[in-house]
């Protein structure tokens, strides 16, 4: 059993950090990308269906599939983020900009951090979280050019973050969750790749090769996923929410040396110093 806690608290980090540079390997457009991500997480849902064999209700159904649709615009923003800036500088901004939007979404939406602790904790991790995005995206004086391909992909993410967020928050507002919703999830996500697709005249992805492929990116994201349903549910909601959060360092380490993206001394530096800022608010915003 003390195992079985293990693999599932290490399992959605690894999943979840390896996805970032299977996918900028795989190559690709940002829509062929997003499509097969979208369209190997229904087929992997689909199994976990025919095997489990969950139950759920028609509202959760729904708004499940409104969260998965939601999704789509989050991950089309980090795709996009890795052909602009790298894996490497996208996932750690990225990944902060979540944890801050979903604290928010937590203390305005859903009353939490309600006691002066919980509140004096709370604004500690955002602050933390903040700076280290901030030094993540620090680059050297001489990159100019880049630093305007970096504001605005920043830009662009702070708007696109906005769907992760009520993504991740719908759920808590739902009488089902974990595997029963998983595949209205995934419904709703290809749902949302085809309105992407339709309003961005790009539905020719559907005849190219490099889609397809990018279905792995799908499989490796549903297999984090329901590996941190049954990690929840094994090591409690903190435990597995803040042991999931390493992927971050995990992507960001492979976007370097996977993807061969460079960084001098000086920006490594603070990327590693903004990774530990942005790990440890993700602690304190969890634990409190």
């Amino acid at each position: 059993m003390f195992v079985l806690s293990i693999l599932l608290l290490l399992l959605p980090a690894l999943g979840w950090g390896l996805l970032p540079p299977i996918v900028a390997k795989i190559g690709g457009k940002p829509a062929n990308q997003i499509f097969g991500t979208a369209a190997g997480l229904l087929l992997a849902s689909l199994i976990v269906f025919a095997v489990v064999r969950p139950t759920t209700d028609m509202r959760s159904f729904l708004l499940a599939g409104l969260a998965g649709a939601f999704w789509i615009a989050g991950q089309v923003g980090q795709y996009i983020g890795y052909k602009k800036i790298g894996v490497s500088t996208t996932m750690p901004i990225s990944t902060g900009m979540q944890l801050i939007g979903t604290s928010l979404i937590g203390v305005f939406i859903f009353g939490e951090w309600s006691t002066g602790i919980e509140k004096a904790a709370g604004i500690t991790g955002i602050i933390l979280l903040i700076i280290g995005i901030w030094l993540t995206s620090i680059k050297d004086k001489s990159k100019t050019e880049n630093k305007k391909v970096l504001t605005s992909t920043i830009i662009m993410l702070t708007f696109t973050t906005i769907g992760y967020c009520i993504y991740e928050s719908i759920p808590k507002g739902l009488q089902s969750s974990g595997i029963a919703i998983f595949l209205p999830e995934s419904i709703g996500m290809c749902v949302g790749v085809l309105i992407y697709l339709l309003f961005s005249g790009q539905i020719s992805v559907f005849k190219e090769k490099t889609s397809w492929l990018n279905g792995i990116a799908g499989i490796v994201f549903s297999f984090a996923a329901v590996s941190y349903i049954y990690s929840v549910r094994y090591n409690g909601v903190n435990t597995a929410f803040i042991v999931s959060q390493l992927s971050v360092v995990i992507s960001t380490l492979g976007g370097m040396l996977v993807m061969h993206e460079s960084k001098s001394k000086r920006e490594l530096t603070f990327t590693l110093i903004g990774l530990v800022l942005i790990i440890g608010g993700a602690f304190i915003t969890s634990v409190f």
